[in-house]
Parts: structure tokens; C-alpha cells; sequence
């Protein structure tokens, strides 16, 4: 069984009607790219990682893989540490998991928003005082942020935040 299969029998076990797959991308200047909803959509105008629905015989990467290219056009070329989930109920009133990841893609300079209003690149700082992006959302970047810098520090990375 393999970490991704671990985490999908956790979601079963804890009754997740829903999977979402998340994730986490960084510029070369350390901002993270965030998306805002529609503002006629459920949690309309917040800020929110590059997310989507795990469809029912779909694995956990390959729904991230895919919702990240349907969302932004961007192509996932890796998928990083594994970062947090958080839980919470959809629209419909479904119990749902979002799992975060860091990922890599081949080339930041080419998004083309489907499902979104914008897209911003923020700093940690700005993601801070930005009070539209979720306290689930902020947590997650910070765990990301201080794992990498915990890995640099460490000497397991030589990129830098």
C-alpha cells in the first residue's frame, strides 16, 4: 500500500463523502499561487489553492494532476511533500477532505483561468493579512513553509523560501 492509498482509506474510514486534492505553488520569487472563486459560487471571493474534486475511481494524485491543469493550464511535472488536510461540508452539505500537496509545474508564465475570477501570486506575509483566504488555507502554507525551510536548514534542499 503505498501513502496515497493510506491516506484514501483514512478519508473512507472517517466517512469523507468527498475528496478534494490541493496544491501548493511557488514562484521563483517564494509567492504562492492562490485563486479566487467566483464570486457567485459557493465561498465566493476567497482566495484558495488549486483544488478540485477526486472523482469516484480516480486516485488522489491523479485528481490533483488533472484539477491543476483544468484550473490554471498549468502541467504538474511532480508532486513534493505531502502537506496537511483539513475537512470541512461542501455546498451540498457532504463531509469533505482536502489534501495538500507541494507541486511542481513545467512553467508558471502560461495561466489560463476555467473556474476562477484571478489568480495572485502573495508572499507568506501577504497571505497572512489577507483576510480572504481561509484559516484552513493559511494553516497549510504555513506547515509548507516551515517544512521547507526545516528541510533547507536541515541541508535536504538547496532551494530557498
Amino acid at each position: 500500500m503505498n501513502f496515497f492509498e493510506i491516506l484514501n482509506n483514512k478519508a473512507k474510514a472517517d466517512g469523507i463523502a468527498k475528496r478534494i486534492s490541493g496544491g501548493i505553488i511557488i514562484n521563483d520569487r517564494g509567492e504562492v499561487l492562490l485563486l479566487k472563486r467566483k464570486s457567485d459560487d459557493f465561498m465566493g471571493g476567497i482566495l484558495e489553492l488549486p483544488s478540485g474534486n477526486v472523482e469516484i475511481d480516480e486516485k488522489i494524485e491523479e485528481g490533483l494532476i488533472r484539477e491543476v491543469k483544468e484550473e490554471t493550464n498549468l502541467n504538474v511535472t511532480g508532486i513534493g511533500m505531502f502537506v496537511n488536510t483539513f475537512d470541512y461540508l461542501s455546498r451540498s452539505g457532504k463531509k469533505s477532505r482536502q489534501f495538500n500537496f507541494e507541486i511542481f509545474v513545467k512553467d508558471v508564465s502560461n495561466i489560463f483561468l476555467t473556474e476562477h475570477d484571478e489568480y495572485v501570486w502573495l508572499t507568506v506575509e501577504d497571505i497572512r493579512r489577507n483576510d480572504n483566504i481561509t484559516d484552513e488555507v493559511k494553516y497549510a502554507i504555513e506547515i509548507f513553509i516551515y517544512n521547507k525551510r526545516k528541510n533547507i536548514e536541515d541541508g535536504k534542499h538547496a532551494e530557498t523560501i
